[in-house]
């Protein structure tokens, strides 16, 4: 399946001032298909030396043992008989097995840095070594983090422009032109990407569940793949949390994303999980969840905002699932709920909400609301450019009641609607109004600073 983060791989790789990169991202979400089959086997052909640090014991081993770049790039031609030079790309896997290599990524971009060198993995492990390391631990002291030394990019789930193109390539090249043109599409047209729409955010973006999807057009398939991965994540916590408290914490937070969202107030809120306790009771787990990239985090906003933007406090958010699809598969609705005529009627707006949150992180963006007086309130607020972007999410048509008292407190370059509406744009209102299916490309612009009307 094609993935778009293949364009930051090229780009890295054609770079005058290239170093070793690490490729970030929760589980399962497709980095080492993206980093060996589809950019070192485009690329780099028979030329390239793909390690897997968890099973090959023997460099494991060694590698834990030395951060000396040249004695690594010796050992691993020797066993794997083939030499290592500027034309041959290095692939470490499961790199959380040996945090060792990790530090030894300074060295290659030292001595070696014509090697090109791509690190993948779960690396909730490294992150938290590090984060141990900088806090003065005798225990991390051997672990050093190659601060300056790499590249870094950051793996998501499949966003729905990626799902879309992989499923139906000439329908992505229609919306994809529309959204250049900035044309709405046709209202036929626009009814069948919404359908789209709506199954994305049952399938979700995790590649097994999409390409199961997109192969045999089965839903029940995809679920069950979405299920297994949902209880792996779960089984997955044990492996990295502190004690069983922290670990009984995080399970318990993760289940609850759903159940936190589907209140009035949306903000987090510990009493729902566990009665009598803090939001500081949960600082441990939202950490672990976040820095795995299994949870995205909101901060609110209030009144007036100032740039860059930043959290009045830290005592207000929202979490919001990594991935859409296990958003749906935890909230317990039905399916068909997602096909059915009355969809709108059944589905609430939280769903569209963790659907935007989501297209929004995979793009690059933090992610900020506002809470004004009373009962306004606006999803999301981006800055981009030097500019205020107030996002409003509608499941249905909808009023803006809130931008309007928005608007007076602050200045904006254009207020975005996403909803099911086609595309249209009020210079009196300054309201841009997209479907859904335009947000993938608008988040992009804005991440770029290169959004237009």
């Amino acid at each position: 399946m094609e993935r778009i983060a293949l364009e930051k791989l090229t780009d890295w790789n054609n770079s005058e001032r290239r170093k070793p990169l690490i490729v970030w991202g929760a589980r399962q979400v497709g980095k080492t298909y993206l980093v060996q089959e589809l950019f070192a086997k485009t690329y780099y052909k028979d030329n390239y030396i793909y390690v897997d640090c968890k099973k090959e014991d023997e460099i494991r081993t060694f590698c834990s043992e030395t951060a000396n770049a040249e004695k690594i790039i010796e050992y691993i031609s020797l066993r794997k008989g083939k030499q290592i030079s500027e034309k041959t790309l290095l692939i470490f896997d499961e790199i959380q097995e040996c945090p060792n290599i990790i530090s030894s990524l300074k060295y290659f971009c030292q001595d070696f840095r014509e090697v090109p060198v791509i690190a993948t993995g779960s690396m909730v492990r490294i992150k938290l070594q590090r984060e141990t390391h900088k806090k003065g631990s005798r225990e991390s002291d051997k672990f050093l983090f190659p601060v300056g030394k790499i590249n870094q990019i950051t793996v998501y789930p499949m966003t729905f422009d990626e799902f879309l193109m992989n499923r139906n390539k000439m329908l992505y090249q229609a919306v994809k032109k529309a959204y250049e043109n900035r044309q709405p599409l046709d209202g036929q047209i626009h009814g069948l990407v919404m359908e789209e729409v709506y199954k994305y955010l049952l399938v979700g973006g995790m590649p097994e569940a999409v390409e199961a999807y997109i192969e045999g057009e089965d839903l029940l398939e995809s679920r069950e793949i979405l299920k297994a991965l949902y209880d792996n994540y779960l089984a997955d916590m044990e492996l990295y949390q502190a004690s069983p408290e922290a670990l009984l914490r995080s399970r318990a937070l993760f289940q609850n994303i759903y159940r936190e969202l589907n209140k009035e107030s949306k903000n987090f809120s510990p009493g729902l999980i566990e009665e009598k306790r803090k939001t500081r009771d949960f600082a441990t787990a939202i950490q672990w969840l976040t820095m795995a990239h299994v949870v995205n985090q909101s901060f609110q906003l209030k009144e007036h905002i100032t740039m860059p933007l930043m959290p009045e406090g830290e005592s207000k958010f929202r979490l919001f699932l990594g991935d859409i699809g296990m958003f749906s598969y935890q909230s317990g609705i039905n399916a068909a709920s997602f096909l059915s005529s009355e969809r709108e009627n059944t589905l609430s707006g939280i769903f569209f909400e963790n659907f935007v949150a989501n297209e929004l992180i995979a793009k690059g963006h933090k992610l900020f609301y506002w809470r004004g007086r009373v009962s306004a309130e606006l999803e999301f607020i981006v800055e981009s450019d030097n500019k205020l972007y107030p996002i409003d999410v509608k499941k249905g048509r909808g009023t803006l009641n809130s931008l309007a008292k928005f608007s007076n407190h602050n200045k904006f370059e254009c207020a975005i609607k996403v909803s099911k509406n086609n595309y249209g744009y009020s210079p009196e209102q300054k309201l841009l109004t997209i479907p859904f299916y335009f947000i993938p490309f608008v988040a992009r612009e804005l991440a770029d600073g290169t959004m237009t009307i």
